[in-house]
């Protein structure tokens, strides 16, 4: 049988003031801000539906944040309360010092590994970063995602060489 009422929600004076802090400061993230107002009108009474019509979401997401705060232990800081859980994810599959090699080697003149060429390809690029051992496979995509993430105002110069 359903409930037809929601489980209280106690709140101390310090967790209430964060909260009103969080949903009032112009630089609080929308959503925490948001996360913030669900808890404070939960403590003050406000039912689950009339929450979600004034904030303009779903009363699933209403009761989950709900459940969240009260799952979390009392001592729990507010902030942590109210944050997203991570996310899972597949594991990067290059390390960073990979990423860096390969991008180093794309500064490298073609000549220098003994390659007649004038300018480095994204499949050669791949194919001279398996021969030099930097990664034991790559495609020329990922090399070129590599290369193109590389942010403008930090770009080395390769003309150098």
């Amino acid at each position: 049988m359903p409930r037809l009422f929601a489980t209280p929600i106690t709140l101390t004076p310090a967790q209430e003031d964060e909260l009103q802090r969080l949903a009032r400061a112009h630089k609080t993230p929308r959503k925490l801000a948001e996360r913030a107002e669900m808890i404070l009108c939960s403590a003050a009474g406000t039912p689950v539906r009339e929450i979600a019509r004034e904030l303009g979401v779903w009363p699933k997401t209403v009761r989950h944040w709900r459940a969240q705060w009260l799952a979390s232990a009392a001592e729990t800081p507010v902030m942590a309360r109210l944050t997203d859980a991570p996310r899972p994810g597949a594991p990067a599959t290059f390390s960073p010092e990979q990423v860096c090699a390969i991008m180093a080697l794309a500064c490298e003149p073609p000549e220098k590994s003994n390659l007649p060429l004038s300018h480095w390809s994204q499949s050669e690029l791949a194919r001279e970063a398996v021969r030099r051992n930097i990664v034991d496979s790559i495609s020329h995509g990922s090399v070129g995602r590599f290369l193109k993430k590389r942010p403008t105002s930090s770009r080395i110069s390769c003309a150098a060489g």
